[in-house]
């Protein structure tokens, strides 16, 4: 068998980082701690990294690299039992002025109360775009794969393998498309001003420390030096690719469902806000 090492390790490398263990990274590879450094505990060598949330601080910790298009993952638990006040997020932003991101918030909730999902875009400083939905399983039972797709096309949200909401490039229409390089980030924090029945369900302290945990750290994105992001959108990423354009006839279906299903707020849907939708939104 010819085996050209050099040419083998430059297509491992092509999603931006050299993954071990059949794609499982240890977190120091490709993520840094960013805040709340004594509220963070490594496990199993790297592979699982726990986050911690007192009255006294949270945590977070973010990518090393920027990256201008991916598909980006991280398998999440969530904390258990009584968690109202409690935010646990994952998302992709960008350090400038007028800022993209993308965000996954879960919003904690009493015990045996559901938890909330709210996704949202921001593009070249707007954002006011959430929307909110239930999970169909128990995010604090067992760890759950959340992912972004992010070309130059669209921005698909997933849970698991389900798309759960979808962001199409609008930009011949007048609407921002993120087009930033972006970090990913994540972290566990207290939001109960505003997280858990609009803030007036506080966070239980005496049931503290609070803990989320993460896997997952190998990344499929295309790094940045600087803030071109065109080379990013070449189909030599996977994810730039045809079939990353539109969601299959399979994946459509199983959104339209989730979405009937499970959604709880859409501000595309919301005339009291939005009289007139945005430009962005299903006419």
């Amino acid at each position: 068998m010819d085996f050209c090492l050099p040419r083998f390790l430059a297509f491992l490398l092509i999603g931006g980082v050299l993954a071990r263990r059949n794609g499982d990274a240890s977190f120091d590879r490709n993520y840094d701690i960013t805040w709340g450094n004594d509220h963070v505990l490594s496990i199993d060598e790297g592979r699982q990294i726990q986050l911690s949330l007192d009255n006294s601080s949270g945590a977070g910790f973010g990518s090393k690299l920027s990256f201008g298009s991916g598909f980006i993952h991280m398998r999440i638990k969530l904390p258990g039992k009584d968690s109202a006040g409690v935010v646990t997020a994952f998302y992709l932003t960008s350090h400038s002025n007028n800022h993209d991101e993308l965000d996954f918030e879960f919003l904690g909730n009493r015990e045996g109360k559901p938890i909330t999902l709210q996704t949202n875009v921001f593009a070249n400083g707007q954002g006011n775009r959430e929307q909110r939905m239930y999970l169909w399983f128990d995010p604090a039972a067992d760890f759950h794969s959340y992912k972004i797709l992010w070309n130059q096309y669209q921005i698909v949200f997933y849970v698991d393998d389900t798309p759960i909401r979808v962001f199409k490039n609008h930009t011949n229409s007048g609407v921002s498309y993120p087009s930033q390089p972006m970090q990913i980030e994540a972290s566990l924090w207290d939001g109960d001003s505003w997280a858990t029945d609009g803030g007036q369900t506080k966070t239980n302290w005496s049931n503290a420390p609070f803990q989320t945990h993460f896997q997952g750290f190998d990344v499929n994105g295309c790094p940045v030096q600087d803030s071109d992001i065109q080379p990013c959108y070449s189909t030599n990423y996977w994810w730039n690719t045809r079939k990353y354009w539109t969601l299959d006839s399979t994946q459509q279906r199983a959104y339209e469902n989730v979405r009937k299903k499970y959604l709880t707020y859409d501000y595309c849907s919301d005339r009291p806000r939005y009289p007139t939708p945005p430009p962005e939104c299903p006419q």
